[in-house]
């Protein structure tokens, strides 16, 4: 059972970098939840996108796969014969809960976790890619390169869906979904303290892309299309199809 979230409940003399050390995995699924507009639904589609894409005989990654939540929504499909799903996270606290949350449930597709980094690995025969809420922590000059990758690893119709917190071009926009996604937060239970820290903290670590520079970089790549299905405030999920 997750605990609260109260890592910035109290003043810090100094603000570390965050990190996904144990102390975040103790308290992840709660601070999520509470943190991300439409969480709930992005994870419960990712299943449902797997399912309508994934092909016989391929691999299904899962980049970032934190606790596990998106390998379990696509796990609970009914996916094609010989389909493997591929969970990669360079936190060695996720992959070992990741571990034990797996251990608990009884569908029976198979599942790899490696603790690794998702820019070094290697990708072949995919038809699903999953990146929720991760490539905004790989370093921005390492992201074309990454997609580009990722890309080359999917078969012909499969697809990349990719969940990010997104900045918007406009100065007064990108302020008024900060605005509203703090309000959102303080609508959960965080406190205006929490809701400081925590930002001071995550500021130069999650490096926010505008969806126009997602869609461009998912077309360079070579997909097909690049549309986003969910939206609320600054976050979206965008789903990129391989022709």
């Amino acid at each position: 059972m997750s605990n609260k979230d109260n890592l910035f409940s109290e003043p810090l003399d100094q603000i570390a970098p965050f990190r996904f050390d144990e102390s975040v995995v103790s308290v992840f699924p709660d601070m999520i939840k509470r943190s991300v507009p439409g969480y709930p639904t992005i994870i419960a589609m990712t299943g449902v996108l797997a399912a309508r894409y994934a092909q016989p005989n391929s691999n299904l990654y899962d980049l970032g796969c934190s606790l596990g939540a998106s390998i379990l929504s696509m796990r609970q499909q009914p996916l094609p014969d010989s389909c493997k799903i591929i969970g990669i996270d360079n936190s060695t606290a996720m992959i070992e809960r990741c571990r034990s949350v797996l251990d608990t449930d009884s569908n029976t597709t198979p599942v790899e976790l490696r603790c690794d980094d998702i820019t070094a690995v290697d990708y072949d025969n995919a038809s699903v890619i999953v990146l929720n809420f991760t490539l905004q922590f790989v370093r921005p000059e390492l992201r074309d390169a990454l997609i580009q990758k990722l890309v080359a690893s999917l078969r012909p119709g499969g697809i990349l869906i990719i969940s990010e917190k997104v900045e918007f071009t406009e100065p007064h926009l990108d302020q008024l979904n900060m605005d509203l996604h703090h309000e959102f937060k303080r609508r959960n239970g965080y406190s205006d303290l929490e809701v400081a820290q925590k930002r001071s903290a995550i500021e130069n670590v999650l490096i926010r892309d505008s969806i126009e520079t997602h869609r461009k970089r998912l077309l360079d790549a070579g997909c097909g299309n690049a549309n986003v299905w969910f939206q609320c405030f600054n976050f979206a999920s965008i789903v990129a199809l391989k022709a």
